[in-house]
């Protein structure tokens, strides 16, 4: 009796050792973007990619520079953690502690991230000079917080992030996601609409395309803009592929990032959602 239990037990530590091998194997993927620009490296999750993208996005539509992305992340990173949050000091809720009594919209309305970025962008663009004025200083222009230091803190994740989102620090912004699928090139194509403005997309099944035109400068920052949007909300949308400029990222291999890819080509992002 007691070598069966001998036997018993040796076999549980062998099974436990086993699994324990077998998890180390095959770890769960943590999803999470990040932008690496010269020494900073600004990790943030999905729902601040998603936030951040939109930044930029609507920045870029209102032909604001990317001094003004730098200042929106800045400020909401201290405000929300740049999560949409429904809660607040009184009656502040949303991505920059909005409040409806001192005119920002309703409840509701600043709830709504499109509504809260254009009326942060409003109130930005009436701070003349902004583009050469200290961060903290902008901020607290349009915000009127009670502790208008605290946006410095935030100046380098958010500058990084900035440079990375619009465009001018190439490859520079991914994510790591779990591999979905499903996803449809229109409703790609809608939402790039939506966060840009008109855009010109072709869609062919379920993949697309964002034809590029210009300086070759241009086209890059451009390009790469609209690249580092689709892949922070490459996990939302459920895209497989992204590809431009010689590189390419892929869903399935997104710890990697960006690889080189010499049929991606420098005048058209592609997107599949298959």
């Amino acid at each position: 009796m007691r070598l069966r239990w001998i036997v018993v037990a040796g076999l549980l530590v062998a099974g436990l050792l086993v699994a324990i091998v077998v998890r180390d194997r095959e770890p769960a993927r943590s999803e999470y973007c990040v932008a690496d620009v010269g020494t900073t490296r600004a990790q943030i999750d999905l729902e601040q990619a998603r936030w951040t993208t939109l930044m930029s996005a609507v920045a870029q539509r209102r032909g604001m520079p990317p001094r003004a992305t730098t200042i929106a992340i800045a400020t909401a990173f201290q405000e929300s953690k740049i999560h949409n949050i429904d809660y607040g000091d009184r009656d502040s809720v949303g991505l920059f502690q909005q409040r409806p009594s001192q005119g920002w919209g309703t409840r509701e309305q600043i709830l709504d991230p499109f509504h809260s970025i254009a009326k942060f962008y409003d109130g930005l663009a009436k701070v003349k000079g902004y583009g050469s004025m200290a961060i903290t200083d902008a901020a607290q222009r349009v915000q009127r917080s009670a502790h208008p230091g605290a946006y410095a803190q935030h100046e380098d994740y958010a500058r990084a992030l900035a440079s990375a989102l619009r465009g001018y620090s190439p490859a520079s912004f991914t994510c790591q996601v779990e591999e979905r699928g499903g996803g449809r090139a229109l409703g790609v194509a809608d939402d790039l609409t939506k966060a840009f403005g008109e855009v010109s997309v072709n869609v062919e099944k379920n993949t697309l395309a964002v034809p590029l035109s210009g300086k070759a400068a241009d086209v890059r920052a451009r390009g790469w803009m609209f690249a580092h949007y689709l892949v922070g909300n490459a996990a939302r949308l459920r895209i497989t592929e992204i590809s431009f400029d010689g590189r390419r990222w892929t869903a399935a291999d997104s710890p990697d990032g960006w690889v080189k890819d010499g049929d991606a080509r420098a005048n058209r992002v592609s997107v599949d959602a298959s």
